[in-house]
């Protein structure tokens, strides 16, 4: 069985699409520059020269990569064309997203051998935004408890408390000036660029820039911090929570979007009202003036990640519906 994605570099997706293809034999991943959607009629030419049994991508430029009799799965790793997203988001986002991105990802539905999602949360919101009455296959993204695990650390003079991610605006990133002023002695904020931005924030005290690190760096970030700070405005999953939560780290985040299905509230960390800035300070300076608490929560955490979003399960299901395609045709 030859299964082909192409996937635009640089986000949660690709990395994704990457682990399927070093787990699944005969999968095959291939990134492009995200600056070629731009001229999304050139997108086929990513895939000259394959002849997949399978063709397996995001749903938004899904449509320029379809072959012929080659069964088409769209998974959605995510959804930004609700109004509520409308709010969030700049004014050509906004033009992108009600004109030809809606246009491009109705089109990927009515192609769609199978479509899945990451999580129940975007698999009824893309339903809704779609009136599409057909089913949508629930997949979690897996990660690897091997590579992600805890690590014992020497106690430092600060907790710190990462922030991982794009330094976008869905991603919450305004708010952590806020947040870092709100927080108690002897805590810091590290955070990240992500894969997509240059950017940065604000010179603090309280706010230290780690740059922009390779995903296969990440688990030596996770396992140097006390604490995961996850602001975010939508997920589709929440990758990034979860990577947390297999190193053994309490989780405080947005009660949003997909983030309930993952962050149990009360055991592995808290849900905080969106944008609330005094509500995120609050549940980190509770976490921070108690080691057995973090300790409590990120044990929670960890169990709880192998039973419902390892990286075996995953490429199980993956392996699973692959097969079902081929077969039923």
């Amino acid at each position: 069985m030859r299964i082909f994605s192409p996937m635009s570099k640089g986000n949660g997706a690709y990395i994704v699409h990457q682990e399927l293809a070093e787990r699944i034999k005969g999968y095959t991943a291939r990134g492009y520059n995200p600056y070629l959607t731009l001229f999304p009629l050139l997108l086929p030419f990513c895939c000259r020269g394959t002849r997949p049994d399978i063709i397996h991508t995001t749903p938004d430029y899904a449509m320029f990569f379809r072959k012929k009799g080659v069964p088409l799965v769209v998974s959605f790793h995510n959804i930004v064309l609700d109004p509520f997203m409308g709010q969030h988001s700049s004014f050509m986002q906004n033009i992108h997203y009600k004109t030809d991105l809606r246009y491009f990802t109705a089109q990927a539905l009515g192609l769609a051998s199978v479509v899945t999602s990451v999580s129940h949360f975007v698999a009824d919101l893309v339903q809704k935004e779609f009136g599409y009455n057909k089913e949508i296959r629930v997949i979690y993204n897996g990660v690897d408890n091997k590579k992600f695990s805890p690590k014992k650390i020497k106690q430092r003079k600060k907790i710190r408390v990462l922030f991982s991610g794009n330094l976008t605006r869905r991603k919450g990133a305004y708010l952590l000036p806020e947040i870092a002023k709100k927080l108690d002695d002897g805590i810091e904020i590290i955070y990240t660029q992500g894969l997509r931005t240059g950017n940065t924030l604000p010179p603090s005290g309280r706010l230290r820039n780690i740059g922009s690190v390779p995903f296969f760096e990440m688990p030596r970030v996770y396992q140097g911090a006390d604490i995961l700070l996850f602001p975010t405005v939508r997920e589709g999953f929440g990758l990034a929570a979860a990577e947390a939560m297999a190193c053994g780290l309490p989780v405080v985040a947005t009660n949003c979007s997909s983030l309930p299905e993952l962050v149990v509230h009360g055991r592995g960390g808290y849900l905080c009202e969106l944008g609330n800035v005094d509500d995120f300070a609050a549940r980190i300076n509770e976490l921070a003036s108690s080691s057995s608490l973090r300790h409590q929560m990120g044990e929670f955490n960890r169990v709880r990640v192998e039973e419902n979003f390892s990286m075996d399960m995953m490429v199980d299901g993956y392996k699973k519906l692959f097969s079902e395609v081929v077969d039923n045709p």
